[in-house]
């Protein structure tokens, strides 16, 4: 039997896993934008987000939470970290008991330094929370090209349900039951993306773009340890993977703004003329204070906010790495 699926956000990554999603259950997006509802609709589009792209037949689109919810045997989050909450709280009266709520975020709410599963705990205990994440580029996928991504969920069980209704052909999707790891994983290679895109927009190379995903690996690794992830995560699709793809590819959001900047433009520039939020910039801001909270040295994580917050240029950020002592590779730090 199918599972209905309720999918609360039309940008291009919510709008893609509903896309897939679609091919193997009966899927409902929800958007708050009337003209993107209708376009989904009639024509099976979201121009807005994914130019270009076909979306599956099937895919029903609405402008109402409680039709999007109602019927969900599984709930799919693809709302920004920032705003997850408030969205999740205007769902709640129509979400049914015990269904399982799969966030799509990859950021770190500013006010509380909770994770989404954590605020997803919060708002509707009971609930089996998890995460969709890895290196997963939207408009890659619905150019029809591979890729691959992780459910986690602490029960193995309900991660194993919930893995056909994301898998496609070309779209493999791997089950873990680390979510802090994974979590942690998708929100801190955001501030290393900005990082790699400062370099790629100063051409400072091909190595130093190379040392700042490995030196950035390790530093993320660090800290999502410290909050209680395992180590073995951050070395698969949801670290690794995902740091590479998003400091590598031009299509990253987070390497773009990084890109601009190294360009030198400002941030309020960059920010006012991308139509997407780019979720790094915010979790910067908190991930220094989880570096304090946690006595963790993130030095990368640390030039890149003083870059975006504190007038820094991309030339003295990189004077500050630089500057740093060399430690052993095989220690932390």
């Amino acid at each position: 039997m199918k599972l209905n699926v309720g999918l609360l956000g039309g940008g291009s990554w919510g709008t893609t896993v509903a896309s897939i999603t679609s091919k193997n259950s009966h899927t409902t997006i929800w958007a708050r934008n009337e003209e993107t509802v209708r376009e989904i609709n009639e024509q099976h589009t979201n121009s807005k987000y994914l130019p270009g792209a076909l979306l599956h037949r099937d895919l029903k689109a609405t402008s109402s939470i409680e039709e999007a919810v109602s019927d969900a045997d599984v709930l799919v989050m693809g709302i920004p970290s920032q705003h997850f909450r408030s969205v999740l709280r205007e769902a709640k009266p129509f979400i049914r008991p015990w269904i399982p709520i799969v966030s799509l975020a990859k950021g770190i709410e500013l006010s509380t330094k909770k994770r989404m599963t954590e605020i997803i705990a919060e708002e509707l205990p009971g609930h089996p929370a998890g995460v969709l994440t890895g290196p997963n580029l939207a408009k890659e996928i619905h150019n029809g090209q591979a890729a691959a991504a992780v459910i986690a969920m602490v029960d193995h069980t309900i991660a194993k349900k919930l893995q056909p209704v994301f898998s496609t052909g070309l779209f493999r999707v791997y089950t873990n039951n680390d979510v802090i790891g994974c979590e942690l994983g998708g929100a801190l290679k955001n501030i290393m993306a900005i990082a790699t895109g400062m370099g790629d927009g100063a051409n400072a190379g091909d190595n130093t773009r190379a040392a700042l995903i490995t030196r950035g690996l390790s530093e993320l690794t660090r800290l999502g340890t410290a909050m209680g992830g395992k180590r073995r995560t951050f070395a698969g699709l949801a670290g690794m993977g995902d740091l590479v793809a998003t400091c590598s590819s031009s299509k990253s959001r987070n390497h773009h703004v990084g890109f601009e900047i190294g360009r030198g433009k400002s941030l309020t520039q960059i920010i006012e003329e991308m139509n997407e939020v780019a979720e790094g910039v915010k979790t910067a801001k908190v991930v220094m204070e989880l570096a304090e909270d946690y006595k963790v040295d993130m030095p990368i994580s640390r030039e890149v906010y003083k870059v975006l917050y504190e007038g820094n240029t991309v030339i003295d950020a990189f004077k500050g790495l630089v500057k740093l002592e060399s430690g052993s590779e095989q220690e932390p730090g």
